[in-house]
């Protein structure tokens, strides 16, 4: 007799069904698992047979053949474990078959029976729930995660022998409520920009990065602050809302990023990868295809400090996210796309010894050695960079300043009227920031008059910018209007806009 129990597995960050067919004829006891399963879905049957025997509970000595359907999608993982066992106890009469019919198992077993977390939960309970099931039986260890989805019944478990007596009746589990309010009052130790000297400028490209969702390139000698400085912009950002708080959650779900007693991630991600990464773990990829570092700084911040020391060929596969904000990655058994809005933060010295502009400092490279350092950055990706900093050392005077500087709070305040404004003006475009703006979109919201026109076009002249640049600096000013609440882009917005495209000439030997 054929008996079903549903599992859940992942393709991408998304979760689909698993219907796990459990089959027992007569004939020399054996047990197969076929639908495409990998090495660890293999092991499986082990793991299966020693937990239902050292639960002291009874193993079927029948021919077992499951089948996990849909049967052409590779499934890899252990999180079939528990459907297995579950199959395998209901064909042996432990629990009615009505109580798995509208109930998903996930979880992987371990020899003694007890039930363990697995990767992805929290997609694989969205797609449940969507799907119709009613109810999750899990680990204790994911049930916080999986909780996060409303309107489906969460139960955690610890071993076996709990499922058994749950589903037959004997035992009462509550289903797991969402601690998320207490998570919601834990401080996040941000870094705080009052604690920042001098840098004014920068401090203000920051700001109108952050309002607008713009991408930055500093450039400055070592230890002027731009690490520093990258590290205390998640501080000004927006909050998160919640629809972005799990999509994020996904993507760190599937990635098995969570950390302990983590269900929901409520603060914007920071990524910072060493300039060795491989331009697979970057976008993502493998064998088995993983999220890269542009996903999991999905609605937050890739920093990549010291940018030209980063291989040539991996910065160039940035350049479709930052332009589709998605990374898709095509492998045999399929294609898979992975969301990718990020704001990039780059830090790069003007030269090899880092010193060649400084005052201070006698730069000793050769203009070749400047020139073919700073030409790692190729121009296509120079053009996605909405906005080029200068960062220079900090003098004394304002190191010794016994005044705070502006604190992140305050920054944030003027930052989150300004999202305000775009959030309502594009309420109808599928868009949020002015760096989503398509070029027709920039004809419609980013205007300006004659005047406007003419300082664009001596720019424009002057440092030979390319119609993506000009682009750019529209999107720019838009923000920096929005930052002032004006609703027309004039020359002051214009100007400082050009401000922040014209600095890599300075450095372009």
């Amino acid at each position: 007799m054929i008996h079903k129990v549903n599992s859940c597995s992942i393709y991408g960050i998304n979760g689909y069904i698993v219907e796990v067919e459990v089959d027992l004829s007569n004939g020399l006891p054996g047990f197969d698992i076929v639908g495409l399963p990998d090495a660890t879905v293999k092991e499986s049957k082990e793991r299966v047979r020693a937990a239902i025997k050292n639960s002291e509970l009874q193993f079927p000595q029948k021919r077992i053949t499951i089948n996990l359907a849909p049967a052409n999608i590779k499934k890899e993982g252990s999180v079939f474990d528990l459907a297995i066992a579950a199959g395998l106890l209901v064909s042996s009469m432990y629990f009615p078959e009505a109580e798995v019919n509208s109930t998903v198992f996930l979880g992987e077993l371990s020899l003694d029976g007890t039930v363990k977390g697995v990767k992805g939960i929290l997609p694989m309970c969205m797609e449940a729930k969507r799907q119709g099931f009613t109810r999750i039986i899990t680990s204790n260890e994911s049930s916080q995660e999986a909780a996060l989805v409303s309107g489906i019944d969460v139960i955690g478990v610890n071993n076996l022998i709990e499922i058994v007596d749950f589903l037959n009746g004997s035992l009462s589990i509550e289903p797991t409520v969402s601690s998320l309010e207490q998570q919601l009052l834990t401080k996040f130790d941000d870094w705080d920009f009052k604690d920042v000297k001098g840098q004014h400028t920068v401090k203000r490209a920051l700001e109108i990065a952050a309002a607008g969702s713009h991408n930055v390139l500093m450039i400055g000698p070592p230890g002027s602050g731009k690490t520093m400085l990258a590290r205390r912009l998640p501080s000004i950002l927006p909050d998160m809302s919640f629809e972005e708080s799990l999509e994020v959650t996904k993507i760190y779900s599937v990635a098995g990023l969570l950390k302990e007693n983590e269900s929901m991630i409520f603060k914007r991600p920071f990524r910072s990868p060493h300039h060795t990464i491989s331009a697979a773990s970057l976008v993502g990829g493998g064998r088995i295809p993983k999220p890269g570092e542009v996903s999991l700084s999905h609605f937050g911040v890739l920093f990549l400090d010291e940018m030209p020391e980063f291989p040539k060929h991996v910065l160039e596969v940035l350049r479709q996210p930052l332009e589709d904000e998605c990374v898709t990655i095509s492998r045999v058994n399929g294609t898979i796309t992975y969301p990718a809005k990020f704001m990039l933060i780059a830090s790069v010295n003007p030269c090899p010894c880092g010193y060649f502009g400084d005052e201070s400092n006698r730069c000793s490279c050769s203009a070749s050695q400047i020139k073919n350092y700073i030409g790692k950055i190729s121009g296509p990706l120079m053009d996605r960079i909405d906005l080029h900093v200068e960062v220079k050392p900090v003098k004394f005077n304002d190191l010794s300043d016994e005044i705070k500087s502006e604190s992140s709070s305050s920054i944030k305040a003027r930052i989150n009227k300004a999202r305000e404004i775009q959030m309502k003006r594009y309420s109808k475009d599928g868009i949020y920031f002015n760096s989503q703006l398509k070029p027709r979109q920039i004809n419609l919201y980013c205007k300006i008059g004659a005047e406007e026109k003419a300082i664009l076009k001596t720019a424009f002249e002057k440092f030979n910018l390319s119609a993506r640049a000009f682009n750019r600096i529209l999107k720019v000013a838009r923000t920096i209007a929005d930052l002032e609440g004006s609703e027309n882009i004039n020359t002051g917005h214009i100007a400082e806009a050009i401000q922040h495209r014209s600095l890599d000439k300075k450095y372009m030997l």
